[in-house]
């Protein structure tokens, strides 16, 4: 199949196009390195520099290419930065999926996987775990932007029949996280560690996150490929861990006596999040296979090499 991953030399569309491409597929990368980096790009495969934004360059390289599936991964994805500049995160999130769905249904696209959020797309008052029947009610405009491109796929999918899935992930981290920016507090609190710094909590650090093991999301990319079901559909594990546990877990597993340290709590983020993983199973036959133990040791030993050799991929 030829597979066109948006986003992907970014941290999970990296991992999703190296699946790709070991499962056989044909796959052209399209990145703006706005975030992402060259050197998460896989060996083979093809490669376009462009913003998604930009309808003349994606007709043109959907027209040469004849894409079959889209993986759709580029996005704006830091909800603090979507509270700052929300006009920004809805140009990028929505435009930038409408410009793609827009030159997909006129050039033979049969098949969008779409990464949506699980973490922001609920509030506080939903049950847990908490199941894709719940109504989503984001309570950031990174959440909403999330929530509104689903309801443009299934659109998509009433009007012209492109089949698409969107997979609401739960707090995703591994090997080639930013340790730089907002988002993946296990990447920057290892990156903190491993140069002496004590990591720095959000208020109390009693928050909780679903965290999925980037390796497990790949694979659910691949699954969601394969399958016919067309919906929204949580990837996570079902388990809650506080942010003070991760702190603790990664100095354990960096062999670190470092404290953390308590900033002011972040605005427009829940106070929990932990996604019912029994639909993946369903219809998917998806299901984590990497223990929070056993991720954040493989993501601490990632950045561990990486500090002595950039280049680790």
């Amino acid at each position: 199949m030829n597979v066109l991953v948006t986003g992907g030399a970014g941290f999970i569309g990296s991992h999703v196009a190296d699946t790709m491409l070991q499962e056989g597929h044909t796959v052209t990368v399209i990145d703006d390195l706005s975030t992402g980096k060259a050197g998460n790009l896989p060996p083979s495969g093809s490669f376009v520099e462009a913003d998604i934004r930009d309808a003349a360059v994606v007709e043109k390289l959907w027209k040469e290419q004849k894409f079959d599936a889209m993986m759709h991964l580029a996005a704006q994805m830091d909800v603090r930065r979507s509270v700052a500049d929300p006009i920004f995160d809805a140009q990028t999130n929505v435009i930038g999926l409408l410009t793609l769905l827009e030159t997909g249904r006129r050039n033979g696209l049969k098949k969008v996987v779409f990464a949506s959020t699980g973490g922001a797309g609920y509030d506080d008052t939903v049950p847990f775990p908490t199941a894709e029947t719940v109504p989503a009610n984001p309570v950031s405009p990174y959440g909403i932007t999330k929530n509104v491109s689903e309801r443009y796929l299934r659109f998509y999918g009433i009007t012209y029949g492109m089949q698409w899935t969107a997979l609401r992930l739960g707090n995703v981290y591994g090997p080639r996280q930013n340790p730089h920016g907002e988002a993946g507090v296990i990447a920057i609190f290892a990156n903190k560690i491993l140069n002496g710094e004590p990591p720095r909590i959000n208020g109390d650090g009693l928050q909780t996150r679903d965290y999925v093991y980037v390796g497990d999301v790949a694979r659910a990319f691949s699954s969601a490929l394969s399958m016919d079901y067309q919906g929204c559909v949580n990837i996570g594990t079902s388990v809650e861990t506080n942010v003070v546990q991760i702190a603790e877990a990664l100095c354990s597993a960096l062999g670190s006596d470092l404290k953390a340290e308590h900033g002011p709590a972040a605005l427009g983020e829940v106070r929990r999040s932990c996604l019912g993983n029994a639909l993946a199973h369903q219809v998917l036959e998806w299901e984590p296979r990497v223990s929070l133990k056993d991720g954040i040791r493989a993501t601490a030993d990632f950045f561990r090499k990486q500090l002595d050799d950039p280049s680790v991929r």
